[in-house]
């Protein structure tokens, strides 16, 4: 591709930065501008995955994926607002997904299993390529997470969300905030094996398929609609109110009465690991 005489002075906002080398990070920079090229040209081009781009100015108008550039353009890239509504502003991707359902890549099989637990629409195998991957969030209007950045460039996804951690708790913590999921949390209402939802049975039903102990313990049991495991209140639901608990600590100072209240919950609700 030939490279015009010109070029365009770019700005990133907040965490796009992440994305940017060190030395242009937080500030205006200048970038040599292609003949022929796109808002979406120049977005790629600087390593910003697309499905975390919600708004973009040209020379403060808004401006969509198409939008040809030109030498002096001046171009501003802000992040996804899943939590602020930002009106009539034109947006370069779908309204934020109000319920949210997540699929994973496979190098996330921890926060697949955090995220289900808490209750949220989780899908997740460990041997799906992107290309699967790719087609169950454009399928299933599906919000994907992943560490890899290759992925949230595929056309095919329009909600997407760059894990910056390596370590699940903290990946859930940044999944937690990114899609303001506090007021959204219904533990104990999924498997963490295969998302299916929790079913209530008869105590009898449950007493073949149980512990004797945990038979006599416990007073109510949940069975997987999916894969038919038995779930009740034991050990498993005690790792997740310490879950819940550890997700309240690290948001202290923003919202969470609502996480309050879904650990109160827990007491009476929670069916628990076999």
């Amino acid at each position: 591709m030939r490279w015009s005489a010109g070029a365009v002075v770019v700005r990133a906002y907040a965490e796009l930065n992440d994305f940017l080398p060190a030395a242009v990070r937080q500030r205006s920079f200048e970038v040599p501008l292609p003949f022929g090229a796109t808002v979406r040209d120049l977005v790629a081009g600087l390593g910003i995955p697309p499905p975390e781009v919600d708004l973009v100015l040209v020379n403060g108008e808004p401006a969509d994926w198409a939008v040809r550039l030109k030498d002096g353009d001046r171009v501003a890239i802000y992040p996804v607002f899943e939590t602020i509504d930002i009106g009539s502003v034109q947006r370069l991707r779908p309204r934020p997904l109000r319920e949210p359902r997540f699929v994973c890549d496979v190098h996330l099989g921890r926060l697949a299993a955090y995220l289900r637990l808490l209750g949220f629409d989780t899908r997740y195998e460990r041997e799906a390529d992107d290309a699967t991957l790719a087609a169950w969030a454009e399928r299933e209007r599906r919000i994907v997470l992943t560490r890899d950045r290759e992925l949230l460039k595929r056309r095919a996804v329009t909600h997407g969300y760059w894990l910056r951690s390596a370590h699940p708790r903290e990946q859930l913590l940044e999944v937690v905030r990114r899609f303001d999921l506090v007021g959204s949390l219904r533990p104990f209402v999924r498997c963490p094996r295969c998302n299916g939802l929790l079913v209530l049975v008869d105590r009898e039903v449950a007493r073949a398929h149980v512990p004797p102990r945990s038979w006599q313990r416990a007073q109510e049991f949940w069975r997987c609609s999916d894969c038919n495991q038995f779930y009740w209140y034991g050990t498993h639901c005690e790792r997740v109110e310490e879950l819940i608990a550890w997700l309240r600590s690290a948001l202290s100072g923003e919202p969470t009465r609502l996480l309050e209240a879904a650990c109160e919950r827990t007491a009476g609700d929670a069916p628990s690991g076999a």
